[in-house]
């Protein structure tokens, strides 16, 4: 019997759904997947041997929750765990009842510490999905620890200081996994976008988790460089104050974010993680400006990038024409080769690999010692009478 895996994907943004997706799509056909996530519309097309479980959002009041139990105190080793959530009851138990039933020979966890505990508890080996950020506390420490094999989607050289030796080796890096990017040239990708093919263009790329972009800082770049175009995509954040040049276009959403980029000279950008690696992919003169984020994930990821001498990093937006100026002056002297270094196409097909061997080396049947040769005795010298 091939033991199914199990998944958590996280339904915040869209980089979760899609590394998940990449991952589960390249397990053996005959390895059976159940991706457990409070919303199905977020993948990609899956494999056949791929299902999904939708649960109830373990981080979104459902408003049933008595009034009273509000202000329990959590423990340090958890992070959302409030009390008199039905939905959470709910989903915390839909997955334990699969535990039961399928007899799983993984869970990965991308991202719950609270749900690599509870596979632990339940006797299910776990992979953790590790993330950049400050997760030193009692909570990430004990799903790290509670983990048979700990997930970085990014690169070794991305790697932030402080991570224990234990944590090291256990952890499998996979450096964009899950991240499709543009195989195209500058000038098709304009090509194809209608963009105007002589003329320098900045791209600004606003991930998917937050509220936006702030659009006036993107106003005094913009305007300081009337000969270049600017354009935004993403959610972008407007305030009364800001007085847009005609040459900064806001297009929202768009459906090929990696096209946009490829057309690019030149990116400004938050830390998301599946912004960071399309981006990479591509390799342009970059400058990454963190938002906010829980455990300060896109700050540290952001600061790794800078070390590593693929991108500018900013602590804040620019707040005069002269601080982008200065910033566009660093962003000039990147090693773009760096910057490509931290993608790897190969990225899903590798964790795929790295996931059965753990899961078939975890249930492999014990094997016999040989038995040792006897020991010969030592010959006698025959007795004389």
């Amino acid at each position: 019997m091939t033991r199914p895996i199990g998944y958590f994907v996280h339904h915040q943004g869209r980089g979760h759904a899609e590394r998940a997706a990449a991952i589960v799509n390249a397990l053996p056909a005959d390895r059976p997947v159940t991706l457990f996530s409070a919303r199905a519309d977020i993948f990609p097309p899956l494999a056949p041997h791929v299902a999904v479980q939708t649960i109830p959002s373990l981080f979104e009041a459902t408003g049933d929750a008595p009034p009273a139990l509000a202000n329990a105190r959590t423990p340090a080793t958890m992070h959302c765990a409030p009390l008199g959530w039905h939905s959470i009851t709910h989903a915390v138990a839909t997955i334990a009842t699969w535990f039961d039933s399928a007899q799983p020979a993984l869970f990965v966890t991308d991202v719950s510490a609270e749900l690599a505990q509870l596979a632990r508890i339940a006797s299910i080996p776990c992979v953790s999905v590790l993330q950049h950020g400050d997760r030193s506390d009692a909570g990430h420490m004990a799903a790290y620890e509670s983990a048979l094999g700990i997930l970085a989607p990014y690169a070794p050289s991305l790697e932030q200081p402080g991570r224990p030796d234990w944590m090291l080796a256990k952890t499998h890096y996979a450096p964009g996994v899950g991240v499709e990017v543009a195989s195209t040239s500058r000038h098709d990708a304009r090509l194809a976008l209608g963009l105007p093919i002589d003329g320098e263009i900045v791209v600004v790329v606003a991930g998917g988790g937050g509220t936006g972009t702030p659009a006036t800082p993107l106003t005094l770049g913009a305007r300081a460089e009337p000969n270049v175009l600017w354009l935004t995509i993403g959610a972008v954040e407007q305030e009364w104050h800001a007085t847009a040049p005609g040459n900064l276009r806001h297009l929202g959403w768009v459906d090929t974010p990696a096209l946009y980029i490829a057309a690019a000279d030149r990116i400004v950008s938050s830390a998301g993680n599946t912004t960071v690696h399309m981006i990479a992919a591509i390799g342009r003169p970059w400058i990454v400006v963190p938002e906010w984020r829980y455990f300060d994930e896109q700050l540290w990821k952001a600061r790794m990038l800078d070390r590593a001498g693929a991108a500018i990093m900013l602590d804040h937006w620019p707040s005069h024409a002269g601080a982008w100026t200065q910033a566009w002056t660093r962003a000039a002297a990147i090693d773009l080769a760096r910057q490509q270094a931290l993608f790897d196409t190969n990225a899903a097909a590798d964790v795929a690999s790295w996931l059965s061997t753990l899961a078939d080396d975890a249930w492999a049947l014990p094997v016999a010692a040989p038995s040792p040769d006897p020991i010969p005795l030592p010959l006698r010298s025959p007795v004389k009478a």
